[in-house]
């Protein structure tokens, strides 16, 4: 990933995995047999997504290149890529 990423990029990429956390707590909710371990550390994980994009806001570039490599990598691993 670039260095001079745009923090809207970036934005756009923890939306992404945002949503895929948020996708699997509802079907998680929905499934017979709850998983209370899994649903808490889906919870947590789209907690986090959200603080870093809070922290987005006023992150300078390298923050912003570092938010977007992990992010990246998040995705990937996600969607079994």
């Amino acid at each position: 990933m670039s260095d001079h990423v745009s923090p809207e990029a970036v934005e756009q990429l923890v939306q992404e995995v945002s949503t895929w956390y948020a996708e699997q707590i509802i079907t998680e909710r929905r499934a017979g047999a709850l998983d209370a371990d899994r649903l808490k550390a889906l919870q947590d994980e789209l907690a986090a997504c959200a603080a870093d994009q809070q922290a987005l806001q006023d992150a300078d570039e390298k923050d912003v290149a570092e938010i977007a490599s992990r992010y990246a990598a998040r995705l990937k691993d996600l969607k079994g890529q």
